[in-house]
Parts: structure tokens; sequence; C-alpha cells
């Protein structure tokens, strides 16, 4: 039995993963019912899977914050506690994240090792070009969408589906987290 493999992404409206923007994180639309979500989410054993860009961007501003709340909430601390597997061909260990190995190679060939291996769920925060790769090889079993209610528009960077194969998606569950953000779950099909 393969372990289940989640592609957890935050998006605003328009489909970018982040903003350059004067917004905050969240685009400034967390609220207590999202991060409680959140937390109750990585409070689950599973093993987190980065790729080298999104590791070197979440161990920077970690180690850049004090203990801003946007920076430090209680479920990013308890994602930097899981277990990770960052894929790189580029960093070499040991690296800066508590319980981290860094795996080199090619991507899809380490990650359909690693479902394979794992005893736990695998769950990547971000990670977009990894993910898309992944999605594209039939290795991603779940998309769960965080969609804030915003427009970035000409602040809005990374678009998350840039470049990415067609996908048809199958809605398992949705819900509203503080009367406006939205969390979507697909399980994603390769759309031939």
């Amino acid at each position: 039995m393969t372990a289940a493999y989640t592609f957890d992404v935050f998006s605003s409206l328009d489909g970018f993963g982040t903003h350059s923007g004067n917004w905050g994180g969240y685009w400034g639309k967390q609220g207590p019912e999202l991060l409680e979500h959140r937390l109750a989410l990585y409070s689950e054993e599973q093993r987190m899977v980065f790729g080298a860009g999104t590791y070197r961007v979440f161990a920077r501003m970690l180690a850049a914050s004090t203990e801003e709340p946007e920076v430090r909430d209680a479920w990013v601390t308890r994602m930097r506690s899981l277990p990770a597997t960052v894929v790189s061909s580029t960093l070499e260990g040991p690296i800066d994240w508590p319980d981290a190995t860094v795996v080199g190679g090619d991507a899809v060939n380490a990650v359909a090792r690693l479902k394979e291996e794992s005893e736990v769920p695998l769950r990547s925060h971000g990670s977009l070009s990894l993910n898309r790769a992944l999605m594209a090889a039939g290795l991603v079993d779940r998309v769960q969408v965080t969609l804030f209610p915003v427009i970035s528009g000409q602040t809005g960077t990374e678009p998350v589906s840039q470049g990415a194969a067609g996908f048809d998606l199958e809605r398992i569950e949705s819900r509203t987290l503080d009367g406006r953000t939205q969390e979507l779950i697909y399980r994603p099909t390769l759309h031939v």
C-alpha cells in the first residue's frame, strides 16, 4: 500500500501562490477558524515533502522572524517539527530543519519511492514546480487549495498552475473558514 500524498497550497482567487504587495501573510485574511483548522491538519502524523526552493523560503523566513504571529503560527511551528524530505539536486545535508532528509536525483522517482516506503501520509505545502511534476506523473492523491478572497492583480507572484498539465478535478471536500476563506480538496486526474 502506498502512502497518500497531498499537495497543500494557498492561492488568491486569481491563482497566485504569493504576492509582492503590502497584503501581509495570508493576504491579511487569516482568522481564528483558519488557524485552528491548519493546526488540526498538521497535528496528524505525516511526513512533509519540499522542493529546495520552498525549503529555502521557509528556512529563511523562520530564521529572520522573531515571534511574528504570521510566521510563527502554531501550525507552522508544528509543520517544522514533522519529519521532512527535501527533494533537491543542489542542497546537501545537514540542513536547518529538525528531522529533515535531503534526497537527490529525479524528484518523480524520489517521491514514488517515498510513497512506497512511508508508513505515514505525505504532505507538501507550496513547492509548486515539484508538485506540478508529481501531478503530471500521477503521484498526487489530493490537491488541497486554501483560496483567499483576494485578487492579487499586479502584486501576485508564483502562479500556482503556470506550466502545469491539464487535470480534471473531483471534489472530495470543501469548507468555508472564518466566513470568507474557502478550502477545496480535490482528487486530480490527468486530462487526456
